[in-house]
């Protein structure tokens, strides 16, 4: 299946400010291109410099866009985010958290695994609502989308430190939804399936096999027989932002391709007599 780059859409977002966190690469990167692209100007964070290029890259293009360098561990670093995005531009409107540690972890999971998993993950995105709703009060509302996962709502072999985070994700957007629904400030959350991010890339790389071999293996979990593109999340994002979403909140939109909503059989590839019942 190919998937356009962008959206059909035109300026949606123009005049509007998003505080994106992680998002050099990936699903983070995919969206700050598309709030980019769509009018918003956009503060994007990450732990890797190479987010100074990805930065010049857009502003080539003729984007308005800043990259601040730092570790969402960092309770100042989190406050610095927003700080910075009024300094430039006077206001937030979107937040989109989606930094989060891939600290995948069982039996053997250290106290510092734990603590890795949870302050970047839900920790953050507490600090990081903290410090822009009320900006997001201040102009009238706003739009927040906590990036979570599958793997909040399901059980996965030595995972105990990702799945837990992303499922403190779930619960705390609904908490901060209702907190902040009188604010006209809407908090959503998106799951994802298997996206062709780096993690996955790299891991598809391990044997020499990449996307053709793994593709259509990975695939098999998903109705849709086909892991997504980072730009197929961000549509979704976008939407939960946009003032399509204006009465949307609360909730968990799976981007997943199906994956949740498959039971043990599968896409019945292998033939099954189930009788009467």
């Amino acid at each position: 299946m190919s998937v356009p780059k962008t959206s059909h859409y035109v300026d949606r977002f123009k005049g509007r400010v998003a505080v994106v966190t992680g998002g050099s690469a990936g699903i983070g990167r995919a969206i700050v291109e598309g709030l980019c692209q769509e009018g918003a100007s956009v503060l994007f964070s990450g732990i890797e410099p190479d987010g100074d290029a990805v930065a010049r890259e857009m502003k080539r293009e003729g984007f308005d866009v800043v990259f601040r360098l730092g570790d969402m561990q960092d309770e100042a670093f989190c406050r610095s985010l927003g700080d910075r995005a009024v300094e430039l531009w006077g206001r937030i409107d979107f937040l989109v958290n989606n930094a989060f540690s891939f600290t995948a972890k069982g039996m053997d999971a250290t106290d510092q695994d734990w603590a890795r998993s949870l302050t970047v993950g839900p920790v953050a995105y507490a600090r990081m609502v903290q410090r822009c709703a009320p900006e997001m009060k201040a102009i009238g509302g706003g739009a927040v989308v906590n990036i979570s996962s599958i793997s909040g709502r399901i059980a996965q072999i030595n995972r105990w430190t990702y799945n837990a985070a992303k499922g403190a994700v779930d619960q705390l957007t609904r908490c901060q939804a209702l907190d902040l629904a009188s604010d006209n400030i809407r908090v959503n959350t998106l799951s994802p399936g298997w996206v062709w991010t780096r993690e996955v890339e790299k891991a598809a790389a391990l044997d020499g096999g990449g996307r053709e071999k793994w593709g259509p293996l990975w695939g098999k979990y998903h109705m849709l027989r086909r892991l997504a593109e980072p730009v197929e999340i961000a549509r979704a994002a976008m939407f939960l932002l946009s003032d399509d979403a204006s009465f949307v909140t609360g909730v968990d939109l799976p981007v997943d391709g199906g994956y949740l909503a498959m039971g043990p059989e599968g896409l019945g590839e292998t033939t099954v007599n189930a009788g009467s019942a």
